[in-house]
C-alpha cells in the first residue's frame, strides 16, 4: 500500500501526485504503469468527446466530471514525460500561461482590440509569427491530419482562402458542390471507382458550410441526430401497428418518415 494522506478536497497538485503514485514501479497500479502515450491516445479522444457531449447537453455536473477525466489524461501524459526527464505538469502550465500572456497583448499589453474578431485576428497573427508560418505550405501543413475529416477540410480551406484558393461566397460554393456532384454521377455512370469523386463532393460541402458561416462537423452531427430520432419514431409507429420496421412496405415506411418529420417540426414550435 502506498503512502498517501487522504483529505476532503484535492488540488491539481494532488492529481499529479496520485498519478505519479499509480505509475511508480513499486506498489503502483499494473494497468497505469503499462500505459504509453500511444496506448491511451484513443482514451484522450473519447474523454474529450464525452466532455463535448456534456456541453451539448447543458449539464454542468456531467461537464465537471468529464473535464476531470480529460484532466486525468493530461496528467498521465505529463507524468510519462516527467519519468523520462522531458517535462512535467508544472512546465505545461507554465507554457500555456506564457502563451496566453503573449497572445493577448490587447489585455496584457498596449495593442487595441475592441471586438472579438479583432482579438481573434491578433491571436492568429501572433500564432503564425510565433510558429514561423509565413507560407501557404507551412499554414496548411500545420492542420492536424488526425482531426475528423470534415473539420480538417474546413480548417484547411479556411487557411487557403487568403492565398486565393476556395470560394468566398455561398453561390460560388454551391455551384462548386453541384459541379462535383456532376463529376460523381459521371464516374458512377462510367463504372469508375467513386471514392475520389465522393471525397471531392464532401470537400465541396465543407466549403459551402464555410461560406455560410456554419461548422460542417456540427451540421452533420445535427443531421445524424435528426436521422436517428426519425428512425426511432418510425419504429414506434410500426410498433403501434403491431409490426417491426423491417415489416413495413416502402410506402408505409415513407409515410412514417414524413409523419416523424412533422412531429419533429411540431415539437420545435
Amino acid at each position: 500500500m502506498v503512502e498517501f494522506v487522504q483529505k476532503p478536497r484535492y488540488t491539481a497538485q494532488d492529481l499529479v501526485r496520485i498519478v505519479a503514485l499509480l505509475r511508480q514501479p513499486e506498489g503502483g497500479c499494473p494497468w497505469d504503469k503499462a500505459q504509453t502515450h500511444a496506448s491511451i491516445r484513443q482514451n484522450f479522444i473519447e474523454e474529450t468527446y464525452e466532455a463535448v457531449e456534456a456541453i451539448d447537453l447543458g449539464d454542468p455536473e456531467l461537464l465537471q466530471e468529464e473535464l476531470g477525466d480529460v484532466l486525468l489524461q493530461v496528467a498521465l501524459h505529463c507524468q510519462m514525460e516527467a519519468e523520462r526527464g522531458a517535462f512535467d505538469f508544472d512546465e505545461v502550465c507554465n507554457g500555456i500561461c506564457q502563451k496566453l500572456l503573449y497572445r493577448h497583448p490587447h489585455v496584457f499589453g498596449d495593442v487595441a482590440a475592441a471586438t472579438p474578431d479583432e482579438a481573434l485576428r491578433n491571436w492568429e497573427q501572433l500564432k503564425n509569427t510565433e510558429k514561423g508560418r509565413a507560407t501557404a505550405a507551412s499554414r496548411l501543413d500545420s492542420v492536424p491530419a488526425s482531426l475528423p475529416a470534415l473539420m480538417r477540410a474546413a480548417k484547411t480551406q479556411k487557411r487557403a482562402v487568403p492565398y486565393g484558393f476556395g470560394c468566398t461566397d455561398p453561390a460560388a460554393a454551391l455551384a462548386d458542390l453541384e459541379a462535383e456532384l456532376a463529376e460523381l454521377k459521371a464516374a458512377l455512370a462510367a463504372g469508375q471507382d467513386p471514392e475520389a469523386e465522393l471525397g471531392d463532393v464532401l470537400f465541396a460541402a465543407a466549403g459551402l458550410a464555410r461560406t455560410l458561416g456554419a461548422e460542417p462537423e456540427l451540421a452533420l452531427s445535427g443531421a445524424t441526430g435528426r436521422f436517428k430520432e426519425r428512425v426511432k419514431a418510425c419504429e414506434r409507429m410500426a410498433a403501434e401497428r403491431g409490426s417491426g420496421l423491417e415489416e413495413l412496405t416502402g410506402p408505409e415506411r415513407a409515410a412514417c418518415w414524413e409523419r416523424a418529420k412533422l412531429e419533429e417540426q411540431s415539437s420545435k414550435g
